[in-house]
């Protein structure tokens, strides 16, 4: 989990237990008038435990705050926003994640998106997206709407032509060498990546196999400096405590410095596309 959600829970831990020393009781006083294990408050104090809404309704009921419970109740639900299981996330089928992803999108100015394996999404072709996407529905034993969530996929893309987007991309070069689908489905994926390469609003770097170490990296996506998404294998992390997104974008331009830009990025996926064909 990451420390945004543990910050989080800290700081509503501390706001709850001003609450309750505003009313006059002790920890072990609010467990025994709510019918809690004597240790439940200090866990959700110190962060440890994520109150559900019904406790909160609780804790605004004994410490007489009644009015601060839907205030208490929506911070709750960003925190649970901010570390999202990819089952509970997908588990109507594929679209619904990429409608969330357009909304997203549409919001953000700049983005700044970096891939070590994979092609990021809003640069795919339908084949390509469709292979990793089946892939998907399998590995996470999710309902099949493949055909629906490869559409809505594709309609993402309409935002690298219109409006004020701007958008840097970093790709390590493995992403250039993973294959996804067949032959024909990778040429196609290149081929694409060329055409990428010149949109006036697209920068588009790749990261050399032999580059030189110098920060920590995953996949991740800065939407402007107020948010950076994190795919995990069983979860996608939401990042919005200002400290941690200083250090994703310190650790993108780090890997943007180390790419290669323009005329040589060209060259690298073409010389992927050669050894394809």
């Amino acid at each position: 989990m990451s420390a945004s959600v543990h910050q989080a829970r800290e700081s509503l831990g501390h706001r709850l237990r001003d609450l309750r020393q505003d009313a006059g009781l002790s920890g072990r006083q609010l467990a025994l008038l709510a019918g809690w294990p004597s240790s439940k408050v200090s866990k959700i104090e110190y962060g440890k435990q994520t109150p559900t809404e019904d406790d909160l309704r609780a804790w605004g009921q004994h410490c007489r705050v009644p009015d601060q419970v839907p205030d208490l109740i929506a911070t709750v639900r960003n925190i649970e926003a901010m570390y999202v299981e990819w089952r509970r996330m997908l588990r109507t089928g594929t679209k619904r994640r990429q409608e969330t992803s357009r909304t997203i999108e549409s919001e953000t100015r700049l983005f700044r998106w970096y891939e070590p394996v994979l092609v990021p999404g809003i640069l795919h072709t339908a084949e390509y997206a469709a292979a990793v996407m089946a892939r998907v529905i399998e590995f996470y034993q999710i309902p099949d709407d493949l055909e629906a969530g490869v559409a809505v996929r594709m309609q993402r893309q309409q935002i690298l032509y219109h409006g004020i987007h701007r958008f840097h991309f970093v790709l390590a070069e493995q992403a250039l060498r993973t294959m996804v689908g067949d032959t024909s489905v990778m040429i196609g994926q290149l081929d694409r990546l060329l055409t990428v390469l010149s949109l006036p609003r697209v920068r588009l770097g790749i990261l050399p196999a032999t580059h030189q170490y110098r920060v920590p990296s995953n996949q991740f996506i800065l939407f402007d400096d107020r948010l950076v998404h994190v795919e995990a294998i069983t979860a996608e992390l939401a990042v919005t405590q200002p400290r941690e997104i200083a250090l994703y974008a310190k650790a993108f331009q780090g890997l943007a410095d180390a790419a290669l830009h323009g005329k040589q990025a060209h060259d690298m996926v073409s010389e992927a596309l050669g050894r394809l064909r």
